[in-house]
């Protein structure tokens, strides 16, 4: 077996040797560190003794690490390391199957259905997951799953039968096998706790860490959600926010507050133990936590605007979106009108369709409404324009006729095209639409009044929409970062 990087993964080996020799924590989760006498794949901050030069090679993922048949460190345990989103230099199709593969497309389906959704063909997307990740989408997902696994037998007290569906393992038997093979012993030899086992209990309650790579502006994420959180549905209390969840019928809640080192403490509670995999994409895009604010930082260093803003804010993230039908609900409720009379809106959206939590949790009364109950409601009377009614209306029989609307199966453009053939989505709402769901960090609504009047202040002149758009070439390919600093700013 040929255990050398593939040369189109660009990692020179004397650099990241020169990394792991002092443990330079700004390479952590960029690569890893596979160790040829023992088979074993590192982070470059593991305190083991530095294994010799000849005996290493490096991957820049751990799916190519265990597809190459190295096993993860129980020292630096991998699964802990900053995750680095898809980077621009990825192909579009990739990028877009590493989002799917987050949110649980191979769980229930094949590559060949991963490929029917991005519009590639399955060789060709099997072809290019090879020379850009080193390993198969197959072995991207199952890595995931090994790795929260782990994470959870660390993490927490739960038994090994409720960690196995929990990390997203179809049995216990291949749960078990898959642990064997990798780590020569069954999964509960792994836990080094002498803690009585504590199972989730009915309401399915999980702690556990979500990892970041530094720094992080928590108190301008929490500012943003503040006043953006939907009566009934999120609040926002001290460092704190919550809300409710639905996914296939159950409901249930999350709160998420800092947690130790650079991370945020997660407490899920869901009855459903196979959706804490979804749960915890779901909470990677909201609060942007595979952004990488070096790579940001120096696209933005040559641009005295963005470079005053990035020293101002160095942590800055792009709050996502829970999901894609709420998002769109509040981008059409936000044209033309301010934030808080938006939120006003579907506060009187929710308590009039939103379904209630069977069991409420204080200010946690309801979940979103649904797309179907949308489509068949009449919404003039909750004390809007009839024409935004027409559209909210529009854009719940869309989401209806086409569940995967909202995915980020397209590119920037065809997302925007698709999205604006909707009765009453202009431009402004399908940017948005796409900056935050889609998790676009190209998209930018340059006719946000915000953006222009941000800007003008910033730069002592005045600015069109089209001016705006023309100065946001600078800006690319993160140009909804640079959205998000301007609206702070």
């Amino acid at each position: 077996m040929d255990l050398n990087p593939n040369p189109l993964l660009k990692l020179n080996h004397d650099a990241c040797y020169r990394a792991i020799q002092v443990r330079d924590a700004r390479y952590d989760g960029r690569f890893f560190t596979a160790v040829k006498t023992t088979r074993i794949y590192c982070r470059p901050v593991c305190p083991a003794r530095t294994p010799l030069s000849r005996n290493v090679t490096f991957f820049s993922t751990a799916a190519a690490a265990q597809e190459a048949g190295y096993h993860p460190c129980l020292r630096c345990r991998p699964e802990t390391a900053p995750e680095v989103g898809p980077g621009h230099e990825l192909p579009d199709s990739v990028a877009r199957a590493l989002q799917l593969i987050e949110l649980g497309a191979l769980d229930d389906a094949g590559v060949d259905a991963l490929a029917r959704r991005l519009g590639v063909g399955e060789r060709q997307l099997r072809r290019q997951f090879r020379q850009h990740l080193g390993a198969s989408p197959v072995t991207v997902a199952q890595t995931r799953r090994v790795l929260l696994a782990k994470q959870l037998i660390h993490e927490t007290q739960l038994p090994m039968a409720e960690i196995a569906f929990a990390a997203g393992f179809g049995s216990i038997r291949r749960f078990n096998e898959i642990f064997l093979d990798l780590f020569g012993r069954p999964p509960g030899a792994l836990r080094r706790s002498g803690k009585p086992e504590a199972p989730a209990g009915p309401d399915g309650e999980i702690k556990l860490l979500l990892r970041y790579r530094p720094p992080y502006d928590w108190d301008a994420m929490l500012a943003f959600l503040r006043v953006r959180a939907i009566p009934g549905i999120e609040t926002v209390e001290d460092d704190t926010y919550a809300r409710t969840l639905c996914l296939d019928g159950a409901q249930g809640t999350v709160t998420v507050r800092p947690g130790k080192g650079h991370a945020l403490q997660a407490t899920v509670r869901f009855p459903r133990l196979q959706s804490l995999p979804a749960i915890i994409a779901r909470l990677r895009r909201v609060f942007d936590l595979a952004s990488d604010p070096a790579a940001i930082a120096a696209q933005f260093s040559a641009d005295p605007v963005m470079s005053a803003l990035m020293q101002a804010r160095p942590g800055l993230r792009v709050p996502g979106a829970w999901d894609g039908f709420e998002l769109a609900m509040r981008a059409v409720l936000g044209q033309q009108i301010t934030v808080a009379a938006a939120i006003r809106l579907a506060g009187k959206l929710v308590a009039a369709h939103g379904v209630p939590l069977a069991r409420p949790d204080g200010a946690l009364t309801h979940v979103f409404p649904l797309p179907e109950t949308v489509a068949a409601a009449e919404l003039a009377s909750l004390g809007m324009p009839r024409s935004r009614a027409a559209t909210l209306s529009a854009v719940a029989a869309a989401a209806v006729a086409d569940p995967q609307l909202f995915d980020a199966a397209g590119g920037l453009d065809e997302a925007v095209r698709r999205l604006r053939m909707i009765r009453g989505v202009g431009e402004w709402t399908a940017q948005y639409i796409a900056l935050r769901q889609l998790r676009e960090p190209d998209a930018f609504p340059h006719a946000d009044i915000g953006l222009i009047r941000a800007l003008e202040r910033l730069e002592s002149r005045a600015y069109t929409p089209a001016q705006l758009l023309a100065r946001s070439e600078a800006w690319r390919p993160w140009r909804a970062y640079a959205a998000q600093h301007l609206w702070t700013a």
